[in-house]
């Protein structure tokens, strides 16, 4: 089947996540997959394989599933160690008729006991040591099931104890049914399970599909892949690159150095990474080893880039009108905006011009909050809609249809639309500072001026002021003439506060979890 026929066929009839390995295989038996680091479900796999041998591996899972227990239509919690066989086990569960959960390794005991309490005793699939962790928890009463990937743990299967059992035919899931379910961030609280259907995810491959056929050469570069294994933008990034057979390097680690080494031994095209994982190896854009300098594309999403790490990239890269495309979407709506950036201009760029509408992508409305038209200085709500929207939220429906007007989806975020249509993100509504535009701004501009700050964040104080949480390089101390001179346009802003980089909570994506950082700050001003 060529690619184009596959992507009809996927409009058609969604994605069915279980079959994509052999639909890569059946176009490409070849396509290298090469991964840093090893599968903890199968240990012999070898960190080198090809789509073929992926198909094998899926299939040959997908058997011992089924021989622990696992049914078309049941629940299988994926919660383990960060790690691609997350999704090799993924599409086996989706390949059973299963549907998938995806729990981020990063949530605490508490938080996945509470989800699984959401679901009807869903099976718990995980490896020993991640289950250890949920001991205090009441895993019995809450999962059908516990399934490990290996070794032995009490009242547990173990998959490595069922290789060689029966493979099994695929089941494919009803085109509006449930298909995955993921998670929101959880920045303000327990994560949201956010149901995914075959239709939704496959129409969210076609704005991209589109521009990966119009950046394709005729050698097909290798892709690197550095996201969270269980969030819904790992498997469209999986599903657009094996499809359009890409050799894929898949990055657990976010170490520059180690970094550093898989860029220069594989030397990739094209590179999706979280927007903090890109700031954290902007220092190897100094190094004289040059490891990005293969690098044609970068690419990011889940949240807004600083222009000072696009513009450092580009000028990192070697290759002629090297691009980067940002794209603007959460889990409930997937891609919606998009816009590139390029080597001369990205240092410029308004970091809150987050783009125009894709070919064949969402529609985008902002929607006034005070009955005064959204702009600038008034900022509306903004709302996307199209066929792409996730179908609900497990066990929360009332919450999910807050948020719900008609075909529209309210993001929670802010902003206007230029007269050219671009649209302008400020600020998530909850994190808003009153006296302050955008918390947003103020960072980008700051970042760009103190090339020593590895990160800043602008959240509530005592008394609602704005509060500067700052990180630098190394830890360093901040020069506290260096800071004034940076924000002397921003006299509202109270002291900075350093912290250490360790000590910055995040959410599995890495995204500052500024509910929380607000939190510490009020916690540390109490007499």
């Amino acid at each position: 089947m060529k690619s184009a026929e596959i992507h009809r066929t996927i409009r058609r009839e969604g994605l069915q996540l279980g079959i994509l390995p052999e639909l890569a295989a059946a176009q490409n038996a070849g396509t290298p997959l090469v991964l840093d680091h090893d599968l903890d479900v199968l240990p012999a796999a070898g960190r080198r394989f090809t789509a073929t041998q992926l198909a094998a591996h899926v299939d040959d899972l997908t058997g011992r599933l089924a021989a622990a227990g696992v049914r078309a239509g049941d629940h299988v919690v994926i919660y383990k160690t960060a790690n691609f066989d997350v999704w090799v086990l993924a599409v086996a569960v989706s390949r059973a008729g299963a549907v998938p959960v995806m729990l981020s390794p990063a949530l605490d005991a508490a938080t996945v006991g509470a989800l699984l309490g959401r679901l009807t005793r869903p099976s718990l699939l995980t490896d020993g040591s991640t289950l250890d962790t949920l001991a205090g928890e009441a895993i019995a009463t809450r999962t059908d099931r516990v399934i490990i990937v290996a070794g032995d743990r009490p009242g547990t299967v173990s998959l490595a104890d069922l290789a060689g059992s029966p493979r099994v035919s695929p089941v494919a899931r009803p085109l509006d049914d449930a298909a995955m379910i993921t998670h929101t961030s959880g920045t303000t609280g327990l994560p949201k399970l956010v149901v995914h259907t075959p239709r939704t995810m496959g129409a969210r491959l076609t704005p991209q599909w589109r521009l990966l056929s119009m950046m394709r050469n005729r050698k097909r570069e290798t892709v690197a892949i550095h996201i969270s294994f269980v969030h819904s933008r790992m498997f469209a990034a999986m599903a657009l690159v094996l499809l359009r057979e890409m050799p894929v390097l898949l990055l657990r680690e976010s170490d520059p150095e180690r970094t550093a080494q898989s860029l220069l031994e594989h030397r990739p095209g094209f590179i999706e990474a979280l927007p903090n994982s890109l700031m954290e190896w902007e220092c190897l854009t100094d190094d004289p080893r040059r490891p990005f300098a293969s690098v044609k594309y970068f690419s990011s999403t889940f949240d807004a880039i600083h222009p000072r790490t696009m513009s450092r990239l580009l000028h990192a890269s070697r290759r002629r009108a090297p691009m980067f495309f940002q794209i603007y979407g959460q889990s409930e709506v997937g891609p919606a905006v998009g816009r590139p950036y390029f080597r001369r201009s990205a240092h410029q760029a308004d970091g809150r011009c987050v783009g125009f509408p894709m070919p064949g992508s969402a529609k985008v409305r902002v929607v006034s909050r005070n009955g005064r038209p959204p702009s600038a200085a008034n900022p509306g709500y903004i709302e996307v809609g199209w066929v792409g929207l996730a179908k609900t939220y497990f066990g929360e429906q009332d919450r999910y249809d807050e948020n719900r007007f008609g075909d529209w989806w309210r993001t929670g975020d802010v902003g206007f639309r230029t007269r050219l249509g671009c649209l302008h993100m400020l600020d998530r509504e909850i994190d808003m500072i009153p006296g302050v535009r955008s918390i947003l701004e103020v960072e980008d501009l700051v970042l760009g001026r103190l090339a020593e700050l590895s990160e800043l964040a602008v959240v509530p104080g005592p008394d609602a002021e704005p509060v500067p949480v700052l990180c630098t390089h190394d830890d360093q101390p901040l020069d506290p003439q260096r800071w004034r001179a940076a924000v002397t346009e921003f006299p509202q802003l109270a002291d900075p506060v350093q912290i250490p980089q360790a000590e910055l909570p995040r959410t599995g994506t890495l995204k500052v979890r500024r509910v929380e950082l607000s939190r510490r700050i009020l916690r540390a001003a109490r007499p």
